[in-house]
């Protein structure tokens, strides 16, 4: 018996037309990342985190985070924070400006934010977890989800104790990473515990951790009876990835192909934060798109070495000049860039 990824579901009263939902990474999960993965066949993409305070101060970095394309829909915007009020302001921003579904984050394993009380700091206080909950859920008319760990020490069970009560208070979906915060990243996701918790509750489970191929989760899926499963970092720099586990494409692309996809990414990531944050920022992503054997080690080095986008453009191109033909290809496919964000100043977006 197989898994089928490609069957519509639903949270509330949003239709997700695929059982693929892609992560909200902190300086990953940007538009250009979203609306890639949504090309690759995911049926979900989430926004990086979203402080909720940044929002309450109208902080332009942060509001700046509230740009979304048409052609991200289902799209979730993540906020984190542990106060009612200010959680429910910055959830009625988030509907406002455009948001399919707002995600709570209860999961972050970060120190700077568990010590706030934020992310998975917040499963080791059900009330106020469950009070933020409703206090969001009262707040809006899209749905409301959860993300969540295992718990903050190791072998914790905190989420199949918080869970239900986070529903109770108007969680529309949950999704587990079952991991402790202790964790972060190492060690395998025990899926056994989101089978408890999918047993345990009556909205939809969404199951994150170590989905990293289609028969990977297809396994999960089948085993846990969860709704949907959310890729993560596997997902980084491989939109490939995304695209086996999908169905849609080869997880092996070849030289060509990886070049265009990478300047198409940079290209996007301009538009959306301008030039000078966008070289900062995209230095990371030459090492995830061009590790994997696909290039040379030291080709990506060179890379982040380089002063300017146009240098790296011209050194990609060098390097794989059959890109050129694949990147236009690409172009001709994509939508028509259509904004819809708050009535924000322009210098939010450094002039993009």
């Amino acid at each position: 018996m197989r898994a089928d990824l490609n069957t519509p579901w639903r949270i509330g009263s949003v239709e997700i037309p695929t059982r693929l939902v892609l992560a909200p990474m902190a300086g990953v999960s940007v538009q250009a990342f979203r609306r890639q993965g949504r090309r690759y066949g995911a049926g979900l993409v989430c926004s990086e985190m979203v402080s909720c305070a940044g929002l309450s101060h109208k902080n332009e970095r942060t509001l700046g985070y509230l740009r979304i394309g048409r052609d991200e829909h289902p799209l979730a915007v993540q906020i984190f924070g542990s106060e009612p009020r200010v959680m429910a302001e910055a959830a009625r921003m988030v509907e406002a400006a455009g948001a399919d579904l707002v995600d709570i984050n209860f999961g972050c394993p970060v120190r700077k934010v568990t010590k706030t009380g934020a992310g998975a700091g917040m499963l080791d206080e059900p009330g106020q977890a469950a009070a933020v909950v409703e206090a969001v859920a009262e707040a809006i008319d899209v749905p409301v989800c959860v993300k969540m760990r295992r718990g903050i020490a190791n072998g914790s069970r905190k989420a199949l104790e918080v869970g239900p009560r986070l529903v109770a208070a108007g969680a529309a979906s949950l999704t587990l990473h079952p991991r402790s915060a202790q964790q972060m990243y190492t060690g395998i996701a025990d899926h056994e515990l989101t089978a408890e918790l999918v047993e345990l509750v009556d909205v939809p489970v969404v199951a994150s951790g170590d989905i990293t191929s289609r028969e990977r989760a297809e396994s999960v899926l089948l085993d846990t009876g969860c709704a949907a499963v959310m890729v993560g970092r596997a997902a980084q720099g491989n939109p490939w990835a995304v695209g086996e586990i999908a169905g849609l494409v080869d997880a092996h692309p070849s030289r060509e192909e990886v070049v265009a996809e990478l300047l198409l990414f940079m290209r996007d990531t301009v538009l959306e934060m301008g030039e000078q944050r966008a070289t900062g920022f995209l230095k990371k992503f030459y090492g995830w798109y061009l590790g994997r054997g696909r290039f040379p080690k030291p080709f990506a080095n060179e890379l982040v070495r380089l002063a300017t986008i146009d240098e790296v453009e011209d050194r990609l191109l060098a390097a794989a000049p059959g890109a050129g033909d694949v990147l236009a290809r690409l172009e001709a496919d994509l939508p028509a860039l259509d904004d819809v964000v708050l009535d924000l100043p322009v210098s939010i977006y450094a002039g993009g």
